[in-house]
């Protein structure tokens, strides 16, 4: 009966234990991962590389490490989580085109502002930490810091590090959180270290004056910032807001070049914008685009303006209001203050509670020093008792069973004084001379003195935290680079039905993904396909043309090719633009003018003409265009091509081929149509015989079959064996050939 009282007692509602469990979880993501600490502008998880980079001994000055080693330590020490989160971390932290003041020093590919992610993997890049680390390293082991358990207890870390300048505006910050989340832009060090130490002089400064300092925000790449003043001084004063960033771009020979992108934009992507537009005609007025970027000029994309009447500021303004020329940027400042709180804070609150936190950590540095210097001149005093009283000393440590309470009677010592005699090596003796022993006490109780002055002396206290930010200021500060200029507001010009008729290659893949290259000399398969994927099928036509698109249920659908992705992209889902049926794939796609003529055909050795009119249809739900018999599966249309003496070429998976004229074939609107190949429909049921290929062939061209790594060619005049009345057997092809992968008509 107790054990069932004592488990009653353990019970708690569910609604009790998901409230607790979701806070907990919750707390955790805010104060343990997702937000910045005040102090020095760091996540956990950059701390904890940084951290783990100085205990490997990877300073500036250091040769280069494996990153694999860094990200080893670091999940296997100090932050149990995965690998690939804990080096993406690292990797941001050595962009510099993503840090304002990068803290890692990468060797290797480490991204490129193009594509950020295309970095290469942990155990081919090395790193070490930059010079700028310092600033938040240096003053670690000097009792700066309080240190707390790593996950598992078997060491410490520390809880923050000893930052010299507020790096929480320097280098900036993203994170999403539980209910809240941060963005915090990177500042310049010059402006912030100026603005803070008005601040130290100034205690009651506002916001207002300290923005007389700290212009704007200052992003790692030259581009301008177009936000207001006002609008800067108002984010500046409420934590919260936005920023505005435009391209840099001048006129040379007529053509745009554009020099510098917003912060985090890809040229690649500007690119794929712009051309999107040109594709779907909304800009008329732009000839040509050119990605001149290199080594040299890591930022140089030229516009090339169809004529020299073109109204260049009109065009560009049209730009930055449709493409990532012009970008908008969150401002949130949320972080943990000094109180252990997250909260949205003011640029006077943010460097008002860095300067308590600078105040104390300098406080406690001078205090461990003077801890330390003290501890050394009573060591020092016991070396010149020892230097004096050698002989007398040697002979009470031989003599006497417990030396220690001697020494300490005889010569008036302290017990640490005592332990260090004890402790001093013979071989010492020799080496110490009373003057050298002076000349240090007589340095350290001097600095025991400046120690003590400044550590009762708030005005000298403020005195050393303003020469210390100057000299880092000085060390590692840079001209601004991100101008802040006053601009009008963009427009974008009104969309325009015109449409040109360039040549497209629509080109689908084995997912269902769709895009549209420019030209028809592309090679579908070089593209760049999401993992996992690949090329299925293609087609070539005009950008004023529908793509044809069928599926494996035999319906058909049309997509506009202009309005069709860049294939500079991956393109986007089909299912995104259209309603299938469910699991349905697309087997086919054609482009054409209503009356291109196509031959539709199942595997159950059935089939039609048609016209790419009769497939067209609005309706994103396609329209029913070949039916199926029972067990029969949609064979990939082919367009009938301008000619004569047209051939129909079946093949079935027996290795059967029947080639007969294609007259003999009906041209239907819709249905199944009539039998081309006769095979039995118990045995296209059981998937135990079906046509694996149906081509159109016209004087002039060649066959090709292809079976394993063989293929055998055939022109009209190796066909006469294989034709016969349409729906017919046929006969067997050449043995070794009978095993049919795919087939190909060549011109």
């Amino acid at each position: 009966m107790s054990d069932l009282v004592q488990d009653a007692d353990e019970r708690i509602s569910l609604k009790e234990y998901t409230e607790k469990a979701y806070l907990d979880y919750s707390m955790y993501v805010i104060l343990d991962r997702a937000l910045p600490n005040v102090g020095d502008g760091l996540k956990p998880v950059q701390r904890r590389i940084v951290y783990a980079m100085s205990e490997l001994g990877l300073k500036a000055s250091a040769k280069y490490k494996k990153s694999a080693r860094t990200v080893g330590d670091v999940i296997g020490k100090f932050h149990p989580h995965g690998d690939s989160a804990a080096y993406e971390a690292m990797v941001l932290m050595a962009q510099p085109f993503s840090y304002r003041y990068p803290l890692v020093d990468g060797q290797g590919n480490w991204g490129s502002q193009d594509d950020p992610k295309s970095f290469a993997a942990m155990r081919y890049t090395e790193s070490k930490l930059t010079k700028y680390s310092e600033v938040l390293l240096s003053e670690l082991g000097q009792g700066t810091v309080d240190w707390v358990p790593n996950f598992d207890g078997s060491m410490d870390e520390p809880a923050v590090m000893p930052s010299q300048v507020p790096n929480v505006l320097l280098n900036g910050t993203t994170g999403i959180a539980v209910g809240m989340a941060t963005d915090i832009p990177p500042h310049n060090l010059r402006e912030v270290v100026t603005a803070t130490i008005h601040k130290l002089e100034n205690p009651n400064a506002t916001t207002a004056e300290l923005c007389e300092f700290v212009q704007g925000p200052d992003m790692p790449t030259e581009a301008e910032i177009i936000t207001p003043k006002a609008d800067l001084q108002k984010m500046y004063e409420t934590g919260r807001g936005s920023l505005r960033m435009r391209a840099v771009w001048s006129q040379q020979d007529g053509d745009v070049v554009v020099t510098a992108l917003p912060h985090q934009v890809s040229g690649a992507k500007v690119l794929e914008q712009i051309a999107q537009q040109m594709q779907a005609k909304k800009l008329p007025m732009v000839a040509d685009l050119r990605d001149e970027s290199d080594h040299e000029n890591p930022t140089r994309l030229v516009i090339v303006p169809r004529s020299n009447r073109v109204d260049i500021d009109a065009m560009m303004s049209h730009l930055f209001a449709s493409t990532d020329l012009e970008r908008t940027y969150r401002v949130n400042m949320n972080m943990i203050g000094i109180d252990g709180r997250p909260g949205v804070k003011s640029l006077e609150t943010i460097l008002s509670e860095w300067l308590s936190f600078r105040m104390v950590t300098v406080r406690r540095r001078l205090q461990y020093r003077l801890s330390k210097v003290e501890e050394r001149l009573l060591r020092l005093a016991a070396l010149m008792i020892v230097f004096l009283n050698v002989d007398e000393v040697i002979h009470i440590i031989r003599t006497e069973d417990e030396p220690k309470p001697i020494l300490m009677e005889r010569f008036n010592l302290v017990e640490a004084q005592a332990e260090y005699i004890l402790e001093t090596k013979l071989r010492q003796l020799a080496r110490l001379e009373e003057m050298k022993i002076k000349e240090e006490q007589e340095a350290l109780e001097k600095e025991r003195d400046d120690l003590n002055k400044t550590l009762d002396s708030a005005r000298r206290l403020k005195t050393l935290v303003k020469k210390e930010l100057q000299a880092a200021a000085k060390e590692f500060g840079d001209d601004r680079r991100s101008p802040i200029v006053a601009r009008e507001e963009a427009a974008a010009f009104s969309e325009t039905d015109l449409l040109g008729s360039d040549p497209v290659t629509v080109v689908i893949s084995e997912k269902g993904w769709i895009r549209a290259a420019k030209g028809h000399d592309i090679d579908p398969t070089a593209l760049n396909y999401k993992a996992g994927d690949k090329f299925k099928v293609a087609c070539k036509g005009k950008t004023n043309q529908n793509a044809i698109l069928l599926d494996s249920t035999g319906r058909s659908y049309a997509l506009p090719a202009h309005t069709l992705p860049s294939a500079r992209g991956q393109g986007e889902p089909i299912s995104g633009r259209l309603n299938p049926p469910s699991g349905a794939t697309f087997v086919s796609t054609m482009m054409g003018d209503a009356k291109q003529k196509v031959l539709l055909a199942s595997d159950a050795g059935y089939g039609f003409i048609g016209t790419m009119g009769d497939l067209f249809t609005k309706n994103k739900a396609g329209k029913a265009a070949l039916t199926l018999p029972k067990g029969g599966r949609v064979l990939p249309a082919t367009p009938i091509e301008g000619g004569d003496e047209h051939l129909i070429v079946a093949i079935s998976n027996e290795g059967r081929m029947l080639v007969f004229p294609l007259g003999e074939l009906p041209e239907l609107a819709r249905g199944k149509g009539n039998k081309i190949m006769n095979i039995p429909s118990a045995r296209v049921q059981s998937r135990e015989e079906f046509v694996v290929a149906v081509q159109v062939l016209s004087a002039g061209q060649q066959l090709k079959i292809y079976s394993g790594k063989r293929h055998l060619g055939m022109k009209m005049s190796d066909l006469e064996h294989y034709k016969g009345e349409r729906g017919r057997r046929g006969n067997k092809l050449p043995r070794g050939f009978q095993k049919v992968d795919s087939v190909e008509v060549i011109d």
